[in-house]
């Protein structure tokens, strides 16, 4: 039976072309990583302290710093993060009456002094240390009782992940892979525009779910075009080089915002590569994989043809001859096809009763699906919560944000060469299991690690670092060869949506907890990730072992071994007139 892989085989699995639409399918992941862990920078929320209008007129006066300022009139009070001066309540009195002078401000009042005065809320705005930047914190005041505002940012986000990836998904599966991908950025640059330019912070979470509707669907798109135009031994590769991609723009990311110190701006420029994705329409084909399953065959064929030409590759007229019509097909070569027909309608019974249509209950149908899916949709859930909060943590750690962020991006980068070398030598059960566990470890023993030990605190977290982006990367592939063939795709997206409720959970769960004590999110993050990796252990390995077609291959491993021997000694047994040709009347 004549396939798509078989078509491959000669117009090439992997050749100039798909090398070229990888490279350049690949610069997707680079802007989704902006936006993905953009809050960082976006939402910044820099050290602040209660606006005082008779303070501000002394600070002008005497041509004090913010710090000068500070020092002599903000109090000092116990917080998660120790003792730190007060953020959320001033000083209830009249500084003009105080004979506050500019001379010496340090020495006006003593610190004892300062915390035995009454004290009241923050009723005239704050002053932000973060001269010559702003984020959306500072413009909105999103501080003190208004704080959880920042969770619904990137909580936002996360929902229009979750609703955009099935959505989309459904659209590229019935429009196409490359019109969905095109009015998807179309979508994405316009409402992206509309984030950068919103008046207000309802408005700004109203365009954020509308932007990440697009932005999540947009990308999975893209992965699921690339692994169609390359043969299967090549879709592992590619898949890990999108996601290295990803990284690559973990690291650009800090050099941008540094440079570009308005939140509104930034947003423009990690909307303007969605805009410039609209020239795709000229470079790279509809997929022909989606193109047969729609029985396009004459488009699908030409696209081959263009691939192969590409790839300085000729297809056989066997392969030619797949645009005709099927009464066509029988006069050129009628004992070909009635003997194919033969060996198609006899493997075709062997699974009748296993074929039917995909449904959500499928995934819970018999006891080793309801374990794959729970174990599988948990470690999604896992790594996203995980790995969000690992990296949003760095942003209320106090340090330069900028340069911690760079060094535990370049952590990042060995993650998908490991993958590469241990997965086909080592299995993907261990590996993955034990990711899981050096992140949950990591997390709990820098949780512990004093403050003093600044640099082996930071070098545990970014093993931990390590860990959670290996494991993310390997969940995905996981999934997809764990699940048989008549409900992969299904299993993939129902599980992979617990990847999007994961990060609307992270932001409430690292800013809320850190609230309480500093590094109380490591411990539920550690906690995460070590019963992930223990769960993990429950899975069968999969390295050397064919897909499962059916869910009886889930559960009967060995009869699927069974077939594939009978399917061979079927095919021993024809003339060598149907083994030397491949059937032409399906793809």
């Amino acid at each position: 039976m004549t396939t798509f892989e078989d078509i491959l085989e000669e117009a090439g699995k992997f050749g100039r072309c798909q090398m070229r639409i990888v490279s350049i399918f690949c610069l997707v992941s680079i802007p989704f990583s902006f936006v993905y862990v953009g809050i960082v920078f976006q939402g910044f929320t820099p050290e602040h302290w209660c606006r005082d209008p008779a303070v501000s007129e002394i600070r002008e006066r005497c041509s004090w710093s913010l710090q000068d300022a500070r020092r002599a009139t903000v109090p000092l009070m116990n917080s998660s993060k120790g003792v730190t001066y007060s953020q959320c309540q001033k000083l209830d009195m009249d500084w003009n009456a105080t004979g506050l002078t500019c001379d010496n401000p340090e020495n006006e009042f003593i610190q004892a002094q300062l915390s035995t005065l009454p004290m009241t809320v923050c009723s005239d705005g704050w002053e932000y240390d973060y001269e010559g930047r702003q984020s959306f914190v500072t413009e909105f005041d999103l501080v003190c009782d208004d704080a959880w505002y920042v969770d619904m940012f990137q909580a936002t986000l996360g929902a229009g992940f979750l609703v955009g990836s099935i959505a989309i998904g459904y659209l590229a599966d019935k429009y196409g892979r490359m019109k969905s991908f095109l009015m998807t950025n179309f979508f994405i640059g316009v409402t992206g525009i509309l984030v950068a330019t919103s008046p207000n912070y309802i408005a700004l979470l109203v365009f954020r779910v509308l932007f990440g509707f697009g932005v999540k669907g947009g990308w999975m798109v893209g992965y699921v075009l690339i692994t169609e135009l390359v043969g299967v031994e090549y879709r592992r590769m590619v898949g890990v080089a999108y996601q290295l991609f990803f990284s690559l723009g973990i690291l650009i990311l800090p050099l941008l915002s540094y440079f570009i110190p308005n939140w509104r701006w930034l947003q423009v420029v990690f909307t303007i590569p969605y805009i410039c994705f609209l020239t795709y329409y000229w470079f790279i084909p509809e997929s022909p994989r989606w193109l047969l399953s729609q029985n396009k065959r004459n488009e699908a064929v030409e696209i081959t043809k263009a691939i192969a030409k590409e790839n300085k590759k000729t297809l056989s007229k066997i392969i030619e001859v797949q645009n005709l019509h099927r009464d066509e097909e029988h006069k050129i070569w009628p004992n070909v096809s009635k003997k194919s027909n033969f060996i198609h309608q006899t493997m075709t019974d062997e699974n009748t009763g296993s074929t039917s249509t995909a449904s959500f209950t499928d995934l819970f149908k018999t006891s080793k699906m309801r374990k794959f899916t729970f174990i599988l949709s948990y470690n999604w859930f896992t790594s996203a919560v995980v790995y969000q909060g690992l990296i949003m943590r760095l942003g209320i750690l106090g340090g330069n944000v900028y340069v911690d962020f760079l060094i535990s991006g370049i952590v990042e980068l060995p993650a998908a060469f490991l993958i590469l070398f241990t997965i086909e030598r080592i299995g993907r059960r261990l590996p993955f299991a034990t990711a899981n566990f050096v992140a949950g470890a990591a997390c709990l023993i820098t949780a512990f690690i004093p403050d003093s030990m600044f640099w082996l605190k930071s070098a545990v977290a970014c093993v931990g670092r390590l860990g959670i982006t290996m494991a993310f990367e390997m969940v995905v592939f996981v999934n997809t060869e764990l699940y048989p063939t008549v409900i992969r795709n299904l299993g993939v997206s129902v599980c992979s949506t617990l990847c999007d409720i994961g990060g609307i959970v992270a932001p409430f769960l690292l800013y809320r907890l850190s609230v309480i004590w500093l590094e109380l999110p490591l411990i539920i993050f550690g906690a995460l990730a070590f019963v992930a990796g223990g769960l993990v252990l429950l899975l069968p390995e999969t390295k050397g072992v064919p897909l499962p077609e059916t869910i009886d291959d889930i559960e009967c491993p060995n009869r699927n071994k069974d077939n594939q021997l009978k399917t061979q000694q079927l095919e021993n047994l024809l003339p060598s007139d149907v083994t030397s040709h491949k059937d032409v009347t399906a793809v």
